[in-house]
């Protein structure tokens, strides 16, 4: 285990895998809340379509999309810190944007409409009536969007550059070098990494 500290700065990828979790686990539950609320909760013309456009987009893998939206990070200047790896959360996530609409959804409109009466605003019927209600909702959203993201390899490895930025996913594969593997520290360093994954494991229960 000390051998995992001294070969690389294990504890400066647990620092940003909790920030980058952190920020983009927020960002993703409440957007894609706020999303879902408004199209289960409000008529529209073309409401309907722009939620079958948002669905679409489920079908489109990330790899096709992958170049351009490095593109345009890399023109905003954006590359080798946390913002492409944070912002884009802000946005929504089409998969919870379903799930939270569905969840609405089968929220009775009476409760709601009670709160109308007595005096709150739309934002404020989210907030003190619909949300606390889709508990279960936040909770699964919050749970898939740690794991996904505490495991991602792909993403920090493509807009972070510096050694001192990258996340644990990525530190694990400085384990694995060309010429062998030093399986002690990597294995040790695995049992670190999944270990805020068990606690939440069971927390999640």
């Amino acid at each position: 285990f000390p051998e995992v500290f001294e070969a690389l700065p294990f504890d400066r990828f647990f620092i940003n895998s909790v920030v980058i979790v952190t920020l983009n686990t927020l960002g993703t539950v409440i957007s894609s809340a706020l999303i879902g609320y408004g199209f289960a909760r409000f008529r529209a013309p073309g409401s309907k379509v722009l939620f079958a456009l948002v669905l679409a987009t489920l079908a489109l893998p990330g790899e096709v999309t992958l170049i351009p939206v490095f593109l345009l990070f890399r023109q905003l200047g954006w590359l080798n810190t946390i913002l492409p790896l944070t912002v884009p959360a802000f946005f929504g996530n089409a998969y919870f944007v379903f799930l939270f609409r569905q969840y609405f959804r089968g929220i009775h409109r009476d409760l709601l409409d009670a709160a109308v009466v007595d005096g709150a605003n739309p934002l404020g019927v989210f907030w003190h009536v619909a949300a606390p209600l889709a508990l279960p909702a936040f909770a699964t959203t919050t749970v898939f969007n740690f794991l996904w993201n505490w495991n991602d390899f792909l993403t920090p490895l493509i807009y972070l550059q510096d050694v001192d930025h990258m996340t644990v996913a990525v530190g694990l594969a400085y384990f694995r070098g060309e010429f062998g593997t030093d399986w002690g520290p990597l294995m040790a360093a695995s049992l670190m990494t999944i270990l805020p994954v068990l606690v939440l494991f069971v927390f999640a229960q």
